[in-house]
Parts: structure tokens; sequence; C-alpha cells
């Protein structure tokens, strides 16, 4: 093995284990998790966009072990009501903590 090999070789294993390693930062236990929660952000991040009733831009979404929490602001109780219903439709999502608040 040439040293250009070797140094491909080496920086392919250091980047493999830094993205693992960010699923055990997260406290979560495997990358397969990991990668499950940012598919569902991202679908109900997707449902939020293709939805008339929810501003996507002022709602965040972050999933930890299936758990989505919603944060950010709504124009009014319904738009809350319904991006938490978006969010407990999207399949693997086991529970769902709607912390949007209501803007007066």
């Amino acid at each position: 093995m040439n040293k250009s090999t070797f140094a491909a070789a080496s920086i392919a294993a250091v980047l493999f284990l830094s993205v693992a390693g960010c699923a055990v930062q997260r406290g979560q236990e495997t990358v397969g998790s990991y990668v499950d929660d940012a598919g569902i952000t991202s679908t109900i991040k997707t449902r939020f966009v293709e939805s008339k009733k929810v501003d996507a831009t002022a709602i965040s979404v972050e999933t930890m072990k299936g758990t989505v929490m919603l944060s950010g602001f709504a124009k009014n109780p319904v738009e809350k009501s319904e991006a938490e219903a978006i969010a407990q439709k999207v399949g693997g999502v086991r529970a769902v903590k709607n912390e949007i608040i209501v803007r007066p």
C-alpha cells in the first residue's frame, strides 16, 4: 500500500468514525436511530411546507429517539394543533412535545 492510498484510507476511517460518533453524542444508541430521527424530522418539515395551515418557517422540529419536539411560534391555536397533528401522523413518531407558543 503506498502512502497516498494509506492516507486516503485513514481519512475515510476517521470520517466514518466521526459520523458514528455524532449519534452517540446526541445520546442515541445507533447510527440507524440517528438516520431514522433525521428522516422523521425531514418528513414533518416537508408536510409543514405542503400544509396551508402551518407556517413551516416559524416552527422548528427536532427528533430524538422517535420523540418529536415542536417549538417556535404559531399565529393561532389552530395552527399549533395542526402542527402537532401532522407530526403525530408521521411513521416512527413515538411522542410529540408541542412547545409552540401562540402569538397574541
